[in-house]
């Protein structure tokens, strides 16, 4: 089952976003997915399992020079849950918001090392737009 994601559900969904970066720091990944869950701009889904969310997706309403569109920003699912159907209900369920927000369009950005995401979108329909680098500079 999809569901919006609930402040409950921020531990586990911390946890899974360690499948997308090893080193995640989970507190900080709560502390931001508490900010947003309540935006009007933002929606998180949950995969709910037998044992509790195995995983999610967040998306961001964008409004750029280009037009509008979802980003959808985070994808994860529990490795043990991988090959059922769950990423693509989640990503779904990000483009039936899409939908009910008026907004035509998803993207989603996958790095080159991610070769399964690249397998991935393409089989859902997603078309590779272009290849960038992405810069960035602290602030102090």
């Amino acid at each position: 089952m999809i569901r919006r994601a609930a402040t409950e559900d921020l531990p586990a969904i911390a946890a899974l976003a360690a499948v997308l970066e090893a080193d995640a720091d989970t507190a900080g990944v709560q502390a931001r997915l508490a900010r947003i869950l309540d935006l009007a701009t933002h929606a998180v889904f949950v995969a709910e399992g037998d044992a509790g969310p195995c995983g999610f997706a967040a998306a961001e309403h964008r409004l750029l020079p280009a037009g509008e569109r979802i980003e959808l920003t985070w994808l994860a699912v529990d490795p043990g849950a991988q090959r059922r159907g769950i990423g693509t209900q989640l990503v779904a369920a990000t483009e039936a918001w899409a939908r009910r927000r008026g907004v035509g369009q998803v993207l989603v950005r996958a790095a080159l090392a991610r070769e399964a995401a690249h397998a991935f979108y393409p089989a859902l329909g997603y078309e590779a737009l272009k290849t960038q680098h992405v810069y960035v500079r602290a602030l102090r």
